[in-house]
């Protein structure tokens, strides 16, 4: 579904950017695994690709810091020449509440997922106008469309993200470039492990479908159906993974 193309997961050392990885280079995408810390289980990715006969090479970059973000994209360009998909996954969560939400707590996760979401957009457009075509795949959550108490700075930084997302799907698509998000429910990842036991509980209570928590399998697919040529008339959508959580 994916051959010969050139996918960007930020964020893909682990959880669901691992699984968006492995899922793309399985269907013959060029994959590049973003990590800022993990270097370790970013080499284990890479590693999975190469021994299926897949193309991956791994990329060392904070997307919050946009020095880091410009040198990221100059390695893109110098191994590629072009990039076909972006898929903005990279995101951290610390939960509190609105009260004991310290600034710095705030700033962390707003720079982390939604900042660094746009620094990586506005570098993926400028290779994608060039080329005339391209999709741009954002993970937000459904927190971010319908909020969630005890996690104010996450939602706030995952509504962004949808913002963002319907924004340049408008000004984009006259460059044949779509823009869309996944906003995952209940992901069963390291990072949902660290959730604060009472908000986990009341969350995986109120999915519907028996099976209860997604696995990051489970937001892979749909990454993949929309970085195909499947889904080339789909642009400014926000997709659930969810479970039938929210509707």
């Amino acid at each position: 579904m994916l051959k010969d193309k050139v996918i960007l997961i930020t964020g893909a050392s682990r959880g669901i950017g691992r699984a968006i990885a492995i899922k793309c280079a399985e269907n013959g995408a060029g994959v590049i695994v973003n990590y800022r810390e993990h270097e370790g289980y970013a080499k284990e990715v890479v590693d999975k690709i190469m021994e299926k006969g897949g193309d991956a090479f791994a990329i060392k970059a904070d997307v919050s810091q946009i020095v880091e973000v410009k040198e990221m994209f100059k390695m893109i360009r110098e191994r590629y020449g072009r990039l076909d998909v972006l898929v903005n996954n990279a995101g951290v969560i610390q939960d509190n509440l609105l009260l004991m939400t310290r600034e710095k707590d705030y700033d962390h996760i707003v720079n982390t997922n939604l900042k660094g979401a746009f620094f990586c957009m506005q570098f993926a457009a400028k290779i994608m106008t060039n080329m005339e075509r391209g999709k741009i795949i954002n993970i937000s959550s459904v927190v971010g469309r319908y909020g969630n108490a005890g996690q104010i700075a996450y939602a706030a930084s995952k509504a962004g993200i949808i913002g963002m997302t319907l924004s340049a799907a408008k000004e984009l698509g006259q460059f044949g470039i779509t823009v869309n998000a996944v906003a995952p429910g209940v992901i069963n990842t390291n990072m949902t492990k660290d959730l604060k036991s009472e908000i986990k509980e009341r969350l995986i209570k109120s999915i519907s479908l028996k099976q209860g928590m997604g696995e990051p399998e489970d937001v892979a697919k749909v990454v993949l159906f929309l970085a195909s040529d499947l889904a080339d008339y789909i642009s400014g959508q926000v997709i659930g993974v969810d479970g039938c959580q929210i509707i």
